[in-house]
């Protein structure tokens, strides 16, 4: 009896750190919402940013925006299917000016989806003047595939599941 009680007890620790329960589809919506509305521009289109990691949150948002349904709203799988840099540089208009993988795992559905995504979103918030050089900012940014295909952002994402 003693092993039975032990069993149940050991069943119910288990089954409590097996994650956060799944999120119904209003629940992915209205995360999805709060992160899209927190991009913040001026009237003119420019992004209120102080600083290049500011603006990369504001692109971020803006990918995540345009790109809705290939969005993943929750916290990444803690096996990422796939991990793809992009530098891109952005003009003092918004305008997409130059972008180059820096780091892939050669899944090319993964890459073409993130070099996709950032393609589609131009024209992006202009850049705050004073993060120009020579009229332009040069950025990098990470997009995190999950086994479904859909990606986050590194610079909006929430922590990854187990860490």
């Amino acid at each position: 009896m003693r092993s039975g009680v032990c069993g149940l007890v050991l069943a119910a620790l288990l089954s409590a750190c097996g994650g956060p329960p799944p999120s119904t589809q209003a629940d992915r919506d209205a995360m999805a919402k709060e992160i899209i509305e927190q991009k913040k521009t001026t009237s003119d289109g420019t992004s209120t940013a102080t600083t290049v990691d500011g603006y990369k949150q504001d692109l971020a948002k803006r990918i995540a925006q345009v790109n809705f349904t290939s969005v993943y709203v929750e916290r990444p799988q803690a096996l990422l299917r796939s991990v793809i840099v992009i530098k891109f540089v952005v003009d003092g208009d918004g305008n997409l000016v130059r972008s180059e993988i820096l780091r892939s795992n050669r899944d090319k559905a993964a890459e073409t989806s993130a070099m996709s995504s950032l393609r589609n979103t131009a024209p992006f918030p202009k850049p705050p003047a004073t993060l120009l050089k020579q009229g332009r900012v040069e950025l990098s940014e990470s997009w995190l595939f999950n086994n479904d295909g859909r990606f986050q952002l590194r610079s909006i994402a929430l922590a990854q599941m187990g860490e």
